[in-house]
Order: C-alpha cells, then structure tokens, then sequence
C-alpha cells in the first residue's frame, strides 16, 4: 500500500494536487512522432504565440522546468555583481528557494516587513536611500509575489503604483507568478491586465500549481532584456532537451483559459473552507481568503490529531496558524468532509 493512500485529501500544496485531464492529453499529443529538440519545435512555436496573443505582441515567452528556476532565470536578466533585489521578508525567493538567489545569482536581498505579504511604494522608497553609496548593495529590482504567500491578491492599481515607484527610481518589477492565473481569478481580470497593462517588467508564469505536470515560464516584456534569456536558461539547467512536453503543457492552459477554469475552482474551495470554519470555535482566519490558501489560527491539540489524517502545515508553531491549501481538484465533498473532521476534532 503506498502511505499517500493514508490521507484521504492532501490540504497541502497544489503541488500535491494530479495533472489535469487536458494537459495530459496534450502531452499524449506531443508524443506522437519525433521532434527538434531544445524548443525547436512546432508545440514551443505554438507556445510562443500562446503568449504574444495573451500578453502583447512585443512579449517573449521561455518555457522552463519549475518555479525557482523561473524566477533564478528572470531575475538574473536584470541584475548586475553588485546588485540588490527589494521584496517582502514573506518572498519565496527569501524563504523558500534555499538561498538561490544569493548563490546563484550573487545578489544581496533587501527584505521588508509586510503585514500581508504585499509591498507598498512606501516601503520600495524607504530602501532606496544607499542608491550611489559604493559601500552599498545597489538596489535594482523589486520582486514581488502574485499571489503572495499569505494568499493574498495584488490589485492592478497596487502593481501599477510599484512599478511607477521603481521605474521612478531607476528599478525593475519583477512578479514571481507562480499562481498568477490565482490572482486574476479572484480579480476577475486578464492575465495581461496584472502583468502588461500595470508595467510590470519581467514575470513568471505558473503551471505546475495550476494543472501542469511541470511547466513554468519565463516572460520577458522589457524586451531590451528577453535576448539574454536563451543563454541564461541553459546556464541555469532549465533548458529541456524535449522542450516540447514542457511547452505544450503551457500552451493547454492558455487555450479557452483553462487557467481560469483551474484557478477559480481551487479559489472556490478555499472560499468554502474557510466559510465553513469561520464560526467554529478557537478557530481564527489570520489573513484575508483571495485565492486558494486558507490561513487560520487553530489549537495544538486540534492540528495535532487532525494532522494524523490529513497533509498540511503549520505556518507558525508560534502562533499556532496553519496553512490549508485547494487546488483544481479539490472537491465540495472532500472540503464538506474536512470541515466536519475539523468540528470533530475542535469538540474532542
């Protein structure tokens, strides 16, 4: 018996989360026959105009392997020896990617103190100040998180308002998107509406957490930056040989926006944890449910038993607040279930 069939509902990750139907089928596609490798290929042509006809004629778009390469990938085409990025203390590229972009990229990261996990022009200003100070790292780009990582939303005023401050002052924006296609769900806006029409400068694209077996992308719409992609991509190990399987896969989620489909329903469930728990006693929602994360304040005792039955985190033992994750296959059925578990664990 494998030990996942122990949990009856990973709450996680979407990362723990199946590959969607459609994709899977697009890959079957992609299989048939052989075909030029390293994106010679015609499902990585196809892939390029995906993203051209979704954000601008003038966007490049670069498949690559996962999340963290990604952002190593977009953020290096920007950044010089000396060079600092500006984010949130919550970032992914400060908390979770286990110091790549110090490693890798050799880079100083300027961390903020956020109460949501979302910067404001307040706080990009307030680290500007060693600007032209040799002694300095020299802030350069701003990262920012769409979705952040207490779930929280960007509203395209907010985006535009950071890139007015960092382009202002010399900087790029830059958005880590590995749930973007979250992000605009619960904005009921287009992708190019959070990205292209709000200034921002380089971003990535989320697939894996949205449907895809392992599929990201690098988009470039500076586009004084997009001819240094190609050699950063492979330098970075995030040049696959059989491009296509990683390319089609993106291409699946730009057609009659399934990664609309796919985000609105993991927000769905979310929305319906979290308003199924509301009212439960010593259970507290610590931020605010824009997408598909839950974060709530539980009793030990209560996250210890309902842990033995089912994956998810703790995000704080501190405070005792966890972290509760849907995704593009999380069920009513299987979120009514944990609510009750929930309940019953709560009056143990």
């Amino acid at each position: 018996m494998l030990i996942d069939s122990l949990y009856p509902k990973s709450f996680a990750s979407d990362n723990h989360a199946g590959v969607h139907p459609a994709i899977l089928s697009a890959i079957s596609i992609a299989n048939e026959g052989d075909a030029p490798a390293y994106g010679g290929d015609s499902c990585t042509a196809i892939f390029e105009r995906h993203i051209k006809d979704e954000f601008g004629d003038h966007a490049e778009g670069f498949a690559v392997l996962n999340g963290a390469g990604a952002n190593m990938v977009g953020l290096a085409l920007m950044l010089g020896r000396y060079d600092a990025i500006i984010c949130a203390d919550t970032a992914h590229i400060a908390t979770h990617e286990a110091g790549a972009a110090e490693r890798m990229l050799g880079v100083k990261l300027i961390t903020v103190p956020t109460k949501d996990g979302k910067l404001t022009p307040q706080d990009i200003s307030s680290r500007l100040g060693g600007l032209g100070n040799p002694h300095e790292s020299q802030p350069r780009v701003v990262s920012i998180s769409q979705v952040t990582e207490l779930g929280t939303c960007y509203s395209p005023s907010e985006i535009a308002a950071l890139a007015e401050t960092a382009h202002e002052a010399g900087l790029y924006l830059h958005v880590d998107g590995a749930r973007l296609a979250n992000a605009a769900a619960f904005l009921d806006c287009s992708l190019r509406e959070i990205t292209t029409d709000v200034g921002v400068d380089v971003f990535s694209f989320g697939g894996t957490k949205n449907g895809a077996l392992a599929a990201e992308a690098v988009v470039v719409l500076e586009t004084s930056l997009a001819r240094g992609v190609p050699f950063l991509r492979r330098q970075s190990l995030q040049l696959a040989s059989k491009m296509r399987f990683i390319s089609t896969q993106l291409s699946a989620l730009l057609t009659d926006e399934l990664w609309r489909t796919n985000a609105a329903h993991a927000n769905a469930m979310a929305r319906r944890l979290a308003e199924g728990v509301a009212a439960l006693p010593g259970v507290e929602i610590t931020y605010p449910v824009e997408s598909n994360a839950v974060f709530v304040s539980l009793p030990e005792k209560a996250t210890a038993s309902l842990q033995e039955r089912y994956l998810f985190h703790v995000w704080d033992e501190r405070t005792g607040v966890v972290r509760w994750m849907t995704a593009f296959d999380t069920s009513p059925a299987q979120v009514d279930d944990f609510i009750e578990d929930i309940e019953r664990h709560l009056n143990a």
